[in-house]
């Protein structure tokens, strides 16, 4: 799998800021119905429930909220910039300004764990991070994530 599968040009936007967490996933819900054809409501709900799980902040300022949603396909990805990093409740207890959506198919058992790790993986490298932070075109954004990550993740 790799990331250019899951991400489209069109899922990676570049917001000045996010009032909430709550709002952030309203937001994800939106670019979902826009790219995915998903039914933003739906998203919303799924994304709620899944953070009402336990917060999907995991800290140096990476936020990788996910949800299983019926009716899905396959893995989608959305990414968002901050440019006002957000209060995420994250274990290192950094506001987050890099955001990485999965969205994954109810059924999907290892093959969105295995996105939810290569997104982790390739999001663990500061020098990608540092990257993503200092670029606002979502086109460049789209290309350092596809292109500069792990290729892959071994089965």
């Amino acid at each position: 799998m790799q990331l250019a599968e899951i991400l489209r040009p069109d899922g990676v936007k570049v917001l000045a800021s996010s009032p909430s967490k709550r709002r952030l996933f309203q937001d994800l819900a939106e670019m979902a119905g826009a790219c995915w054809g998903l039914d933003p409501a739906k998203v919303n709900e799924a994304l709620l429930e899944r953070e009402g799980l336990g917060p999907t902040g995991v800290g140096q300022g990476i936020a990788l909220p996910h949800a299983r949603l019926h009716g899905l396909d396959r893995v989608r990805g959305l990414f968002l910039r901050l440019e006002k990093p957000l209060d995420f409740e994250s274990v290192d207890r950094q506001p987050v300004d890099l955001v990485f959506c999965l969205l994954a198919p109810a059924s999907a058992g290892v093959e969105h764990l295995k996105a939810l790790a290569l997104v982790s993986r390739t999001l663990r490298d500061p020098a990608l991070c540092a990257k993503l932070r200092a670029n606002s075109d979502p086109a460049t954004l789209h290309t350092i994530l596809t292109e500069s990550g792990p290729r892959n993740l071994a089965a």
